[in-house]
């Protein structure tokens, strides 16, 4: 077991990598002799609720999988129940499950009576590598992903890796593509380490799995104390592809294409038009469509049937703009990651347009 603390602004919790029954004091002291609400799926409650039920008294609250829960009537049903059960402000709710259940959970906690505590137990590689971490919550809405939202940091996160041995693999390879985004950002030598051990990683080794979980959540740890509610740019290189995939997800229908997919497909984009603007070198950026390739992920909008010529309008609306101004995470090169101060409109029309 390892314990990683984070300090979020005025806000601090520990993340602990490991196995679920290692954190059974820190779950009992948060209860506080409380039956403590759990927000899931009935897929994951099936198979993982009875772990947690004994450590100590739960009730779950079941939602649909994935996006389909990050709605406005997810989120006011959500509440619903939370008023139901008379829940108080120092009383903790968990989100048992994936990104979805975490976003979900966390904006609903955040709002009720102004603010409850929050447990984060994910159950996907995706979210214990990167969303359970954070303080990031949003629900979608017009069309769009993750327009309704705000920062609520977590009071406990547990991150363990043998929840992963029950993941479909599309799932699985979806998290990985977060793994890669942040060697992508600024971890050279970690990039290196996957293109020898991202087999391993996805093929069920455990050591491995959770050495690379403790990476993520160690560099995420430092961004986000950096820059705990995104205001200065640093934590700007954690979405790093994404506002190429947060388009890619909404013109292909929210839920279609896993993020992960999305954000394989947005950083090999990134990457490529960071080279064609003469950034980064063409021969790196083909590295890093090969090792997403080699893990089986998409990496072209081809695959996922998206029209190139859809995605510029909503760029346009991504959160990292300012003043007009298209703001994009480019490269420099593996590793390398840095936040433009805007490009021209005209050239990323141009080069979707040559994309495949």
């Amino acid at each position: 077991m390892m314990i990683i603390s984070a300090e979020a602004g005025t806000c601090s919790y520990d993340i602990i990598v490991g196995a679920l029954e290692h954190a059974r004091s820190s779950l009992r002291r948060l209860a506080a002799g409380r039956t403590l609400p759990v927000v899931t799926d009935e897929r994951v409650w099936f198979l993982h609720g009875e772990r947690l039920a004994a450590i100590l008294p739960v009730e779950p609250i079941l939602v649909p999988e994935g996006e389909a829960a990050k709605d406005w009537a997810g989120l006011r049903q959500l509440i619903a129940r939370f008023t139901a059960m008379n829940l108080d402000r120092s009383s903790p709710v968990i989100a048992l499950g994936g990104g979805s259940i975490g976003d979900l959970t966390g904006l609903a906690s955040g709002l009720f009576k102004r603010g409850c505590p929050v447990i984060h137990i994910p159950t996907t590689l995706l979210a214990q590598a990167d969303s359970a971490v954070g303080g990031k919550t949003a629900i979608d809405a017009e069309g769009q992903k993750n327009l309704v939202g705000m920062f609520h940091q977590p009071a406990l996160v547990l991150a363990d890796v043998g929840f992963l041995d029950t993941l479909d693999e599309r799932q699985l390879r979806a998290g990985y593509a977060e793994i890669v985004k942040y060697a992508l950002i600024g971890h050279q030598i970690v990039f290196d380490w996957l293109e020898d051990h991202g087999h391993a990683i996805l093929s069920g080794n455990r050591e491995m799995r959770e050495e690379a979980v403790r990476q993520c959540i160690a560099a995420k740890v430092r961004v986000v104390e950096a820059d705990p509610e995104d205001r200065n740019g640093l934590r700007a290189l954690l979405n790093f592809g994404h506002t190429f995939a947060h388009a890619i997800e909404s013109v292909a229908g929210l839920g279609s294409v896993l993020h992960g997919e999305a954000v394989s497909i947005g950083m090999v984009l990134a990457s490529a038009f960071s080279a064609k603007l003469g950034l980064c070198p063409a021969s790196e950026a083909a590295r890093v469509r090969r090792h997403l390739a080699q893990a089986s992920l998409p990496t072209t909008l081809a695959e996922v049937r998206v029209d190139p010529g859809a995605l510029l309008p909503l760029m346009a609306g991504d959160k990292k703009n300012q003043a007009g101004r298209l703001r994009l995470v480019l490269s420099h090169g593996i590793g390398r990651a840095f936040l433009s101060d805007g490009v021209d409109a005209e050239q990323l029309r141009q080069f979707l347009a040559s994309v495949e």
